[in-house]
């Protein structure tokens, strides 16, 4: 009866997934709130099926897990991307490296590559009644700039077509290998896939490294059916599921005594996206040497074909970027601006950080360090509270590996903040997730010592039978 109830469940996560993607306006104004009603009812049909497999044996729920996971990944790739723009740039990307030419080199405006521009990332302008040029309406995703160097009209469906690519050399290489499997008209399907197989594959991952370690393999629910990653990392299709996968490698090896393979993972995940380096205080306990080693030759050897082109350009709009979003100024600091407003939240925030890097160093066990990567990237999140949530698909196989699902509020926080996007409800959900994490941690270490509650094992070691 629960194998059936779990599955209903999941059934009816899988039909939300989809109706969420193909029901919701792709940045449309015209949308008033839909996204945020099917994330909710996502959230609470997720938490209903995750509860319900605590009553299921361990073999059963594997395959629950795994045929639950193909399942949603379909379903969340079923439509466009619902509140991101992100795989329209990854796309240019690869275009640009299959045709044989550097990405860091000209930006999308630029006219230099106009003969590979497929007519989805740049539609034709059309004549308004006045006869000027105007770009097609599709939600907000459409954006309207100017070709260089004639200033012509130009719609691209690429946000920020005016500055150069941000990404590191693992993540244009892995845009340069989805792109050159398909050809340029393909649209938004091809990183959803790619999205989906490489989910799947942190989904199998976990579910080996819990078996072998005598952990509950059913704790992989809470990555595989999770709702957010479901949008982020298959409808969105955000390259950080890349990061999240190669962290996680990179934290098994070194785990298993394999530094110097652990410290090439960690460097290839920094390639993806620059924030995976928070991973590595976890990983240093013992001969850090060799994982630093293996982090960096990798990182800068991944450079070396995009320097030898493109030099300093390789550098791209990351500056740019940072003062974007206010990290220059302190403005981004969703809660330590509370205390400390304006430049002085960056001062704290570094010092913030610094305690919470050293601790983790010195306090993580070498042999299961994955209470300490929950920790540290959870940690850095809450200081730095960025705008974009699918950075905290870095956090969620964590939750996994350690079965604290309190964590899983840090992402669902930073959900609740892009999709209102306003300052007070930032910082009115990740206090709460703060919050909830402080008392469930807490009582936690009551259980562990003796006391009433029932947490320490965490939700999915039920009395159920291991077959």
């Amino acid at each position: 009866m629960r194998i059936l109830l779990t599955a209903l469940a999941l059934a009816a996560l899988t039909v939300a997934t989809g109706l969420g993607v193909v029901s919701v306006g792709f940045y449309d104004t015209r949308d008033t709130g839909g996204a945020l009603w099917w994330a909710i009812g996502g959230w609470v049909l997720f938490a209903v099926a995750v509860w319900l497999l605590r009553g299921v044996g361990r073999r059963a729920a594997v395959v629950l897990i795994v045929v639950g996971a193909v399942a949603l990944g379909g379903a969340a790739m079923i439509g466009p991307p619902t509140t991101s723009t992100d795989s329209a740039r990854y796309a240019w990307d690869g275009i640009v490296q299959v045709d044989g030419h550097s990405p860091y080199d000209h930006v999308p405006r630029d006219q230099t590559y106009e003969q590979l521009r497929p007519a989805w990332l740049f539609p034709d302008a059309v004549a308004d009644d006045g006869g000027h040029p105007r770009c097609p309406y599709d939600g907000e995703r459409i954006s309207r700039t100017l070709n260089v160097p004639d200033f012509t009209v130009l719609c691209t469906t690429i946000n920020r077509p005016t500055v150069p690519t941000i990404y590191p050399p693992t993540a244009e290489l892995y845009f340069a290998g989805v792109r050159a499997l398909v050809p340029p008209e393909a649209e938004y399907w091809p990183f959803q896939a790619a999205g989906a197989l490489a989910s799947l594959a942190v989904t199998l991952t976990l579910l080996v490294a819990l078996r072998r370690r005598g952990l509950d393999p059913r704790w992989a629910a809470l990555w595989a059916w999770c709702p957010f990653v479901l949008s982020e990392a298959v409808t969105n299709s955000h390259v950080d599921v890349l990061g999240a996968l190669l962290v996680l490698a990179a934290t098994l090896l070194v785990a298993g005594g394999r530094r110097l393979l652990g410290g090439v993972a960690l460097g290839a995940a920094i390639g993806v996206k620059l924030i995976p380096v928070i991973a590595a205080p976890a990983l240093l306990k013992r001969q850090p040497w060799k994982v630093v080693l293996g982090a960096v030759v990798t990182f800068a050897l991944l450079y070396v074909p995009y320097v030898l082109q493109s030099g300093l350009d390789v550098i791209g709009y990351l500056p740019g970027y940072l003062s974007e979003e206010g990290y220059d100024d302190g403005t981004r600091f969703a809660l330590l601006s509370l205390v400390a407003p304006g430049p002085a939240s960056v001062v704290l925030a570094a010092l913030v950080l610094g305690v919470l890097a050293l601790l983790v160093y010195r306090r993580t066990d070498p042999a299961s360090p994955w209470l300490g990567q929950l920790v540290m990237i959870g940690g850095v999140l809450l200081v730095v509270t960025p705008h974009y949530s699918w950075y905290a698909l870095l956090l969620v196989p964590f939750v996994a590996m350690t079965g604290r699902w309190e964590w899983l509020t840090i992402p669902l926080a930073l959900s609740a903040g892009l999709l209102i996007p306003e300052l007070w409800v930032a910082r009115l959900t990740l206090a709460a997730a703060l919050a909830v994490v402080l008392v469930i941690s807490a009582l936690r270490r009551r259980d562990a010592r003796g006391g009433p509650w029932r947490l320490a094992s965490a939700p999915l070691d039920a009395a159920a039978s291991p077959h």
